[in-house]
């Protein structure tokens, strides 16, 4: 029995079924959560079924979440998506079930859970959400338009609209079975990339204002006041991080966003790895997508440093 096969034979046999994801989730996290949540209320209709977590403002479109009590995780079944490690799990209450899974794209540093499904080949954990309803279609899965859009956001999110390295045959391949099942694009697209006039002043003061650095690295430093200025959430201001991504001979680029007592470290690549780098500063993720968190802005520069080494490392090879 292969651990596909294992998962689906877990949630038929469990009344209740809880799924959780990633704190400040992107469209991949709520996606494949979101998707599996319809595929199962679709396939199960008797089961109670529920998707948990805070809010993202900017993916509302995609779908709301459940406001569940306590009480509920007696006996349930937890099903953790698109997150590595447990530090990040949104909604401490995913160890209050009977038991746990964990289905994840993200390299398996803290393999949690009874079960554990973790695949770094997909694209994305909704590319996986895919390949699990293909295993259990002799069981009435199916994916019906609402789902197919969630798990589209999902691997459109992950892959930077299918642009990133990460897009394989088998990404394409899983995708056109979204698109044989139909829903509409236009609408989706419309609803992604619509952003606040505040968000969009906000980006023309990081085009201004980031450094590149040795020709290849890029810096951007966004403090409280200037998120008080442009009256942005640090959560909100993530929807930036790639705006100066296409500048030429740019290797890497990072984000620093201050929030409270800590400072959120958004890293991206087109070549040096830096999950490593993240690892280092309480964080992790893709070894060319990571997120990671420092407490001071010398910490700060010590990333920026290794960055600069990274690069380095990569124009001598």
């Amino acid at each position: 029995m292969n651990t596909i096969e294992s998962i689906i034979n877990e949630i038929e046999k469990t009344e209740t079924i809880i799924i959780h994801r990633h704190e400040r989730p992107d469209p991949d996290a709520l996606g494949s959560q979101l998707g599996l949540r319809e595929v199962l209320r679709q396939t199960y209709p008797s089961k109670s079924i529920y998707a948990v977590g805070e809010s993202e403002p900017s993916l509302l479109f995609l779908g709301e979440m459940d406001r569940i009590e306590d009480e509920v995780y007696e006996g349930a079944l937890v099903i953790v998506c698109d997150t590595a490690n447990t530090g990040r799990i949104c909604d401490k209450r995913y160890t209050l079930g009977a038991r746990l899974i964990k289905i994840d794209h993200h390299p398996n540093e803290e393999p949690y859970g009874d079960l554990v499904w973790v695949d770094t080949t997909a694209s994305s954990t909704s590319e996986m959400m895919i390949m699990l309803c293909e295993e259990a279609k002799d069981r009435g899965y199916q994916l019906l338009s609402e789902s197919a859009l969630l798990l589209y956001a999902g691997i459109v999110g992950d892959t930077g609209r299918f642009r990133h390295n990460n897009t394989t045959a088998q990404t394409m391949q899983l995708t056109s079975k979204l698109i044989e099942v139909g829903f509409d694009q236009n609408q989706f697209y419309s609803q992604l990339h619509k952003r606040d006039l505040k968000i969009t002043r906000l980006e023309g003061y990081v085009l201004q204002h980031f450094e590149v650095i040795d020709d290849a690295v890029g810096v951007m430093k966004l403090t409280k006041d200037v998120l008080n200025q442009f009256n942005v959430t640090s959560s909100e201001s993530s929807q930036l991080v790639n705006c100066f991504s296409d500048v030429e001979g740019l290797r890497t680029w990072v984000f620093f966003v201050e929030d409270e007592e800590k400072i959120r470290v958004r890293l991206r690549s087109r070549g040096p790895i830096i999950n490593a780098i993240a690892q280092e500063h309480n964080g992790g993720g893709h070894p060319m997508a990571s997120g990671a968190t420092v407490y001071s802005w010398s910490e700060a520069q010590e990333v920026v440093g290794k960055l600069i080494e990274a690069c380095h490392k990569e124009k001598s090879v």
